[in-house]
């Protein structure tokens, strides 16, 4: 068992060069995690500011028909929401575009994260790098496709003489399209979040990214999952990106993880061992009365334990 360990380790050598490929890829993709970042954070602002401006139906508007003894009229109270789409299609299509094009590069920093993770870590979960690899390329695509679909449903709509309830329904939510697109977005969105969080956790586990670091990039593989609170919470995966950024091309302050240089495993200390060190360094003596205990033992010699059990076999 020893030798094939030692077969399959790989060398000094090995890492070295694997460590400096790695380096020229990381300096490739930071200036492309940087723009990824802004792009993602102004598709956001594109698309909540272009919403935000739809004409809006209160309670007693979208009950005005009803209280009038019209169970379906005509014309919906929401006809002018979809008409307002269909006229700022343009606007939502390129803000989708923009990120599509953000989520591509966020999948490519999370590829070059996860094969960093499994060569310091063979044992890293094998379905990371497929999830992230297939979730990126169908979010990327889902969600231009979802503008695009709602854009040729909203212009059906504008340009159809049916304007009711159902026709708005048809449009926004129930047509065939739409519901293939939502279903679409839904498993991508999923596949894309698990491969994110476990990224993360791999990475954390080999010690390439700093705790808070891995923690904000779950957070944000959640809220590209659920893009919930518009262009304000979408700041988080735009600065996660950024500082994906900043730590690929070797500017992290106080020095980046150790890992990445060793080319090999440097888990952060958890509370417990950092605790236990601590406790080490400033050990009180016993308490008096002690008698013979209450003399401190000498600091045994790092190795002496395992030279004294070598001898012993």
């Amino acid at each position: 068992m020893g030798i094939i360990d030692c077969l399959s380790m790989p060398s000094a050598r090995d890492i070295r060069e694997y460590v400096a490929a790695e380096t020229a890829r990381r300096n490739r993709l930071a200036v492309p995690a940087f723009a990824g970042g802004f792009l993602y954070l102004l598709s956001a602002i594109i698309i909540s500011e272009t919403l935000n401006g739809a004409p809006t139906v209160g309670l007693v508007q979208g009950l005005a028909p009803a209280l009038s003894g019209v169970a379906n009229p005509a014309v919906s109270p929401r006809a002018n929401e979809v008409k307002f789409i269909s006229h700022h299609s343009f606007s939502l299509v390129a803000g989708s575009a923009l990120a599509a094009i953000a989520v591509a590069t966020l999948t490519l920093v999370l590829l070059l994260l996860v094969r960093a993770t499994r060569f310091r870590r063979p044992e890293t979960w094998a379905a990371t790098l497929p999830l992230v690899l297939y979730g990126g390329i169908a979010v990327a695509t889902v969600s231009v496709g979802h503008q695009v679909v709602a854009a040729i449903e909203t212009h059906n709509f504008a340009v159809s003489a049916n304007h009711s309830n159902s026709a708005v329904e048809h449009a926004l939510t129930t047509g065939t399209a739409n519901v293939i697109v939502d279903y679409l977005d839904l498993f991508a969105g999923l596949a894309l979040a698990a491969g994110v969080i476990a990224a993360m956790t791999g990475a954390l586990r080999v010690g390439l990214l700093p705790r808070w670091m891995g923690m904000l990039g779950i957070l944000a593989g959640v809220l590209i999952f659920l893009p919930i609170g518009g262009a304000e919470l979408q700041v988080v995966p735009a600065f996660w990106m950024v500082m994906m950024g900043i730590l690929y091309v070797g500017k992290w302050p106080n020095g980046e993880p150790p890992a990445w240089a060793a080319g090999e495993a440097m888990p952060w200390p958890g509370r417990g061992t950092a605790g236990a060190a601590a406790s080490a360094k400033g050990a009180s003596p016993a308490p008096a009365g002690a008698g013979a205990a209450a003399v401190p033992a000498p600091t045994p010699v790092a190795g002496a334990s395992s030279r004294k059990r070598r001898r012993k076999r």
